[in-house]
């Protein structure tokens, strides 16, 4: 399939103290270029790590809910998306969970290209993903659902 046909998801993660209040963000634009959504959520006190992997299946639940079939995914995580594109075995129970479900997700979608980006790449995902610490000061728990902003 065509790359410029291809919806473009950039997914951030991150936790403050690791494991910490933690939170994710992903920007996705059309392959026109045009912002479709913004999803970003607060995720309780977890790694950096699961928080990345949120911010995938977000990603991937969204492209599945809206029929997309080709998606490029772009995140500053390398340990993510060489865990998933194979290269590094996913050792950690918890993350392994995740990765299974991001594998069973992706094999919905007709092409998933998943790549690595350096952070300067993906700044309106890591805003994103502060912003869904930021909500979570004052709460342990996290949200049950990501909060959703369509394109403008």
């Amino acid at each position: 399939m065509d790359a410029s046909a291809a919806h473009t998801a950039h997914v951030d993660g991150g936790a403050r103290g690791n494991p910490g209040p933690a939170g994710f963000g992903v920007v996705i634009h059309d392959p026109h270029g045009k912002k479709v959504a913004e999803l970003s959520q607060y995720l309780g006190h977890r790694t950096n790590n699961y928080a990345e992997y949120n911010g995938l299946l977000a990603a991937l639940r969204y492209a599945i809910a809206h029929n997309i079939p080709s998606l490029k995914v772009i995140s500053d995580s390398e340990l993510m998306v060489r865990q998933m594109k194979g290269i590094y075995k996913v050792r950690h129970p918890e993350l392994r969970k995740l990765y299974e479900e991001a594998q069973h997700l992706t094999a919905q979608i007709e092409h998933v290209d998943i790549r690595h980006a350096l952070r300067e790449h993906n700044q309106t995902a890591d805003r994103l993903a502060n912003q869904a610490m930021d909500r979570g000061k004052n709460s342990a728990r996290g949200e049950s659902e990501p909060h959703v902003l369509s394109g403008s």
